[in-house]
């Protein structure tokens, strides 16, 4: 078994309620991907189905169960090519009737997690979804262990940090960034990497929807914060990585032994942090 890993991050745009259309395109790619030897590839936020929804009875139209037609398609593809894929959809959970802006991650043996957005925007289709109930997770995919986050999640470094604390080695964020997240886009990937000593992947897309103007720019980081690649605004882009888990794993950083040394995860003080889980709970928006 391979000790690194080449993962592919895939820039692209998509169509509004036209999951046949998505569906193809995201199957294309992911054989490009392949094709550059890629064994994970991350997609953007909602790419099956768009983003820019004005109801909620039209995100419902547009959700799925997981496992489901999308989440089918894709671990179809992923079989044939023997790659782990996460892209993103939205999840009607039949059991509670609830909308989750969610992402997949699925494999050759096909669905293996999915993840609901648990921090929700006034924004696009997050106007009308629900908050996601379901906890963090790091998931080991065969000696990569991958967290899953999305969007505004990056926002908040709790998300980056739970899922640290878990033993990922790779946090993934697909993502919908229009050019007013231009900050986001630029400073995320290199922050969250470098304070939780992580390699980070954020997957935007491009194109124009529902008034809005998704900006690209793309984003990889390894554990020490540098950027290791950088998508152009406005186009698609087909990039890889590679990913070593055991460097992302040796928290502590020796610049000179027992005079200068650093652990950002390991010497943290919990016992002093007790603001960050106290006060409300979301609720959600209004117009939900």
């Amino acid at each position: 078994m391979k000790d690194t890993w080449l993962v592919a991050g895939v820039q692209m745009d998509c169509r509004l309620a036209d999951p046949a259309a998505n569906l193809a395109a995201i199957t294309a790619r992911l054989d490009a991907a392949a094709d550059r030897g890629a064994r994970l590839v991350v997609f953007p936020e909602c790419v099956a189905a768009g983003y820019g929804f004005e109801s909620r009875e039209a995100v419902r139209a547009a959700a799925e169960t997981i496992p489901g037609p999308a989440t089918d398609a894709v671990a179809k593809a992923c079989a044939r090519r023997n790659v782990w894929a996460v892209f993103g959809l939205f999840e009607h959970d039949p059991a509670t009737g609830k909308l989750f802006n969610a992402c997949a991650l699925v494999g050759p043996d096909g669905l293996a997690a999915s993840y609901r957005k648990l921090h929700l925007p006034c924004l696009g289709a997050d106007r009308f979804t629900d908050p996601g109930d379901r906890p963090f997770a790091v998931h080991d995919i065969g000696g990569l262990k991958v967290g899953m986050n999305i969007c505004f999640d990056g926002s908040f470094p709790e998300s980056a940090r739970v899922l640290t604390l878990l033993g990922a080695d790779l946090i993934v964020l697909p993502t919908n960034w229009a050019t007013n997240a231009r900050m986001m886009a630029e400073l995320v990937s290199p922050a969250r990497g470098w304070e939780n000593h992580v390699y980070y992947l954020a997957v935007n897309r491009v194109g124009d929807e529902s008034g809005f103007t998704y900006l690209g720019r793309s984003s990889a980081a390894d554990y020490l914060g540098n950027v290791l690649h950088r998508s152009p605004e406005g186009v698609e882009d087909l990039f890889t990585v590679e990913i070593d888990p055991a460097a992302a794993r040796q928290k502590r950083q020796v610049h000179c032994h027992g005079v200068y040394e650093i652990d950002r995860v390991n010497w943290r003080r919990p016992e002093m942090y007790g603001p960050l889980v106290e006060g409300t709970t979301f609720t959600g928006h209004m117009n939900r």
